[in-house]
């Protein structure tokens, strides 16, 4: 009888080892899932985030060059060169000059003003007269670059401004 007991025993013993064994691979696997998951949309709010950065920073550069429109006090003047498009509006005795060139958008309170970025990371960038029936409206459509190279939709904005009429 005693050796009957000794033999359940080791058959139980052994029984929940390999139990044991299952056990662990599964958690291991549902937990190395978990941490996939994790780290996918760990990636993604980063990316979001970023492309929330970079969108504010657009539409903030965007009601800037329409404030600068707004207060134009002459015509508006655009130069294009093969590194890039130059805009300069003139306020009073100063003006203010819009570049783009090298990627990125620059401003500078002319003529003795230093460039500074404006808005980086571009990937394309228009300022154009639209005229209309009574006014001359301008027009910028910028497109950032997007932060991921698959992009539902392209991060593109047009901003629209009218300048005083002149006096």
């Amino acid at each position: 009888m005693k050796a009957r007991l000794r033999q359940n025993r080791s058959r139980c013993a052994g029984i929940m080892l390999l139990e044991c064994l299952a056990y662990i691979a599964a958690f291991t696997v549902v937990v190395g899932l978990g941490f996939a998951v994790f780290y996918v949309c760990w990636d993604t709010s980063r990316a979001l985030q970023a492309q929330a950065d970079n969108i504010t920073r657009a539409l903030r550069a965007g009601e800037r060059w329409r404030a600068d429109i707004r207060a134009a006090t002459g015509p508006i003047l655009v130069s294009s060169a093969p590194e890039g498009q130059t805009v300069e509006i003139p306020r009073g005795a100063n003006s203010v000059a819009y570049r783009f060139a090298a990627g990125q958008v620059s401003r500078k309170l002319a003529p003795a003003g230093q460039w500074s970025v404006l808005l980086p990371r571009v990937k394309a960038s228009q300022m154009q007269a639209d005229p209309r029936t009574r006014v001359t409206a301008w027009r910028w459509d910028v497109e950032l670059m997007p932060a991921r190279t698959k992009v539902r939709v392209p991060p593109l904005f047009t901003f629209e401004a009218v300048p005083p009429p002149p006096q």
